[in-house]
């Protein structure tokens, strides 16, 4: 019985010498868990001075330029993908994949682009493909679901999955501090890249939604298949206005099965009672909120990104990997079987309370002429203040919150409102999820 596990490391970055430690300093603990050696083989990275770091903890490690090389070293058992991006790392995984390598990656964006395919080479290769890191960082939420829960139907799976936003949304609302100012912030602290497109724009947690989708849903869903909003508009003023409405400003990512058989995914900012348990994930943890039919609510949090929790999961899909190659069990089918076309809702079919932040000349008449025109369509005011901006300018802030409504009719009201001469500024909308 092979009583070694031989590990390759593609791309050896913050996460890559994060996972080097892990495999060298927890290898007592990794070998009781994994019931036998697991062994740092190969690490391969362009950059010299990377690798120079890997020779000076590890100096029998095989050290390459070529990870394509890696891939197919005869004396490595896992190959780890942790170069990030897209085409290249599809070709990495394929050709680690077809020399009958398992494989762990953290990559979302990969896995949701074009996991599919890949997931059905491993099937066809004998091969593992464990991703665990790619959600949430440390949290567990890929074996909650695929585990766990697997004699359960998942209702809806709600969280913060992207730690950079939801620590500049807690700065804006802890500090006072404005969007950019927050961001700059994030990045001083590390929890912000030095492009954070993706984090702020919600293109991340979409990634990491379409592989939720897939593992609670069985849904084969791409990121462009449904409503990704980021943070970038949200305003101090929205933060204080949500406070003073009893809510707190989080960013969510939304997957849930509705009674119609659809499925309702979605990433944004929302509106969140300061009742609700991700009203108190602050900072830039992570948080999931997983509702089943029979077990009802569970809620993990924790941290989500950065070299300690990230590395940590890498490794304990290692761990799994060899526990079941020891074991001679079958290779894992991720995603569940499809039942015919997977229907997901039109953004604008969508049933919800909404936050709308006017920006008024202020004026007699305007509020009442605005309160008139939302029930004309149909849109009925829970609650609404009325603010006078600072300054001379002669404008005003309507801050209102609405009973359900359906968003298609809503975004039709607002962009009717905003042609007329009521409003000085594009009326801001965030959507409340209870």
């Amino acid at each position: 019985m092979k009583r070694e596990i031989r590990v390759g490391i593609c791309g050896c970055g913050v996460i890559g010498e994060g996972l080097v430690k892990v495999l060298l300093e927890h290898s007592d603990v990794i070998r009781a868990r994994a019931g036998a050696s697991v062994r740092l083989a190969a690490v391969a990275d362009k950059d010299p001075a990377r690798l120079d770091i890997v020779r000076a903890l590890a100096p029998s490690v095989a050290l390459l330029d070529d990870a394509f090389e890696l891939a197919k070293r005869d004396d490595v058992d896992i190959v780890v993908e942790l170069i990030g991006g897209v085409d290249v790392a599809e070709r990495l995984v394929q050709t680690a994949l077809e020399a009958h390598k398992h494989v762990v990656t953290a990559n979302k964006a990969l896995l949701a682009e074009r996991g599919a395919a890949l997931f059905d080479l491993a099937a066809d290769n004998g091969c593992d493909l464990y991703f665990e890191a790619a959600v949430a960082g440390a949290i567990p939420v890929i074996r909650v679901i695929r585990e766990s829960l697997a004699s359960d139907h998942i209702r809806s799976v709600r969280g913060i999955i992207n730690g950079t936003s939801n620590y500049i949304l807690s700065s804006m609302a802890n500090e006072g501090a404005a969007f950019a100012d927050a961001l700059r912030a994030a990045q001083a602290a590390g929890f912000a890249e030095a492009d954070p497109t993706l984090d702020i724009t919600g293109g991340d947690a979409g990634h990491k939604l379409a592989l939720i989708a897939g593992l609670a849903f069985g849904a084969r869903v791409l990121p462009s298949d449904f409503l990704t909003e980021g943070i970038e508009q949200v305003d101090p003023r929205d933060i204080q206005y949500a406070r003073n409405f009893g809510y707190v400003i989080r960013p969510l990512a939304v997957a849930e099965r509705l009674e119609n058989g659809a499925l309702d995914l979605r990433v944004h900012p929302a509106l969140v009672p300061k009742s609700d348990p991700l009203a108190h994930v602050d900072g830039a943890l992570n948080a999931v909120a997983i509702q089943g039919e029979m077990v009802g609510p569970s809620f993990l949090s924790g941290l989500g990104a950065g070299a300690g929790p990230t590395a940590t999961s890498v490794a304990g899909d290692v761990i799994d990997i060899a526990k079941n190659t020891l074991a001679g069990a079958p290779v894992r089918r991720w995603h569940l079987p499809s039942e015919g076309e997977q229907q997901l809702q039109a953004a604008g079919d969508l049933s919800s309370r909404y936050y709308l932040r006017f920006s008024v000349r202020d004026e007699s008449g305007v509020l009442a002429s605005l309160s008139g025109k939302l029930s004309d369509s149909g849109i009925s005011i829970e609650v609404m203040v009325q603010d006078r901006d600072a300054g001379d300018g002669g404008t005003a802030t309507i801050a209102i919150l609405t009973h359900h409504a359906r968003e298609g009719e809503v975004r039709a009201s607002l962009n009717a409102i905003d042609d007329t001469h009521l409003t000085t500024a594009p009326t801001h909308l965030i959507r409340i999820v209870e």
